[in-house]
């Protein structure tokens, strides 16, 4: 029996209990904890100095009372990137290419951002849906516009990193299953196959750290427009 390409996307269960649970808190458990018991090592130093060089570029374009979300952002960013990468270890499953998820990621923060400009700068925050000087007869026109582009938003970052996610495992599965097919008939094209698989999953792997950082910059942007 021949298995859907789609049927890696399913969220896999054991025994009747869904493992997407285990799938989301197991990178935690892989992160040191940086502690002052003990001299850090090369990969607790890399982390920190990661953690620093993200948090200072994400958080200079805001102002004071955005930087209150720097904590929260960077959380996000590294769960994002260690669910993507560990995707695409042979026998996993990534929870980021469930819509499901990215939408449950995406709207409560962009609902706060929201709620945050609304209670602080309430003019400002509506000020958004209508450019200043614009022409009479398009008022209305242009409140529906702005208002389904606010609306949209969420819906847009749970979609991108979905897709983004999805399109790539889908075309590393299709090229590793040519290069198989290939192999006993065609070994200098299964060859070739091979090498375009290798350049894909690295590819693949930058995609997933850059979909991350994409997915919090925008949430930033957000934040920007309401603080």
């Amino acid at each position: 029996m021949s298995l859907s390409f789609f049927d890696q996307f399913l969220s896999p269960s054991m025994m009747g209990i869904p493992l997407m649970m285990v799938a989301t808190v197991l990178p935690w458990l892989l992160l040191p904890s940086p502690t002052n018991k003990w001299l850090n090592n090369r990969v607790s130093t890399l982390q920190v100095w990661f953690m620093q060089k993200f948090t200072k570029q994400l958080m200079n374009p805001l102002n004071t009372n955005g930087h209150k979300w720097a904590m929260i952002f960077t959380s996000l960013m590294v769960f994002l990137i260690m669910l993507n990468l560990l995707g695409l270890l042979p026998y996993t499953f990534t929870p980021t290419t469930q819509l499901s998820l990215n939408l449950g990621l995406a709207v409560p923060f962009w609902l706060a951002t929201i709620m945050i400009g609304i209670r602080n700068q309430p003019t400002a925050a509506f000020g958004h849906l209508l450019p200043e000087g614009t022409p009479t007869l398009l008022i209305p026109i242009l409140i529906i516009i702005e208002t389904i582009s606010l609306f949209i938003r969420p819906l847009a970052l749970g979609v991108r990193l979905t897709a983004n996610l999805t399109a790539g495992h889908l075309l590393i599965q299709l090229i590793a299953t040519a290069t198989l097919v290939l192999i006993p008939m065609m070994p200098i094209m299964a060859t070739l196959t091979m090498l375009v698989l290798f350049l894909l999953t690295m590819l693949e792997i930058a995609v997933a750290m850059i979909q991350a950082y994409v997915f919090i910059l925008l949430l930033s942007l957000y934040l920007q427009e309401n603080v």
